[in-house]
């Protein structure tokens, strides 16, 4: 049997270490590991793992916003996500972009392993401490429930953690290829859907939702 291909991705290094060791098996094959969220959009598209193991909170793309970019255009891989965020509200939305998989990073290494398995043959799993309040966060959440975020473009979700990263708007212009104008036109709009009026709280709103860490 071929192993599992597994795409790991956080932005700390011990992490990756740990993760090394716990899939350190014949059943498991670590394709290669990338540290934020525009890597792993990338990556996912040039090495088309099995599973891919991210983090919620990433630098320059969080990892609920790469599993949307990821489903987009890869379909096959299973997203697992080892996060230290036990909010059902963080779960449901990793899931609703595309998971098949929510583990607390304060979890026993045997959970990751079942997760992985469970994505792999095409169920979803989430942490056992959690799976009761996640499982009644996502049946009381109406089809049409929307939250201000979710009326936000992929490009603007974009803008929205580099902005609360303390970026500049020269600096998102260039990261993004586009104009310094376009980055202001796009940081207005948001402030006008969230309700939003200074950067600082932006900054709160995207720690809040996990955006940023």
């Amino acid at each position: 049997m071929k192993p599992i291909r597994i795409l790991l991705a956080d932005d700390h290094t011990v992490v990756i270490e740990g993760l090394r060791r716990i899939l350190d098996s014949p059943e498991f094959e670590i394709i290669g590991t990338v540290s934020d969220g525009r890597a792993l959009s990338q990556a996912a598209a040039d090495l088309q793992p099995d599973v891919i193991i991210t983090d919620v909170a990433m630098p320059s793309l969080n990892g609920i916003e790469a599993a949307r970019r990821i489903r987009k255009q890869n379909r096959q891989s299973k997203i697992v996500f080892l996060t230290m965020h036990t909010e059902p509200t963080y779960a449901v939305e990793a899931l609703t972009a595309g998971g098949s998989g929510y583990v607390l990073k304060s979890s026993a290494g045997a959970e990751l392993v079942t997760a992985i398995r469970e994505a792999f043959n095409g169920s979803v799993y989430v942490a056992k401490s959690i799976a009761e309040p996640v499982k009644c966060a996502l049946n009381a959440r109406p089809a049409e429930a929307r939250v201000p975020a979710d009326r936000l473009t992929s490009r603007q979700r974009e803008v929205l953690q580099l902005l609360a990263e303390g970026r500049q708007a020269k600096e998102i212009a260039a990261a993004l290829s586009v104009s310094p104008r376009t980055v202001e036109f796009h940081k207005y709009r948001i402030m006008e859907t969230l309700g939003i009026r200074t950067v600082a709280e932006l900054a709160r709103y995207a720690l809040r939702r996990g955006i940023v860490a």
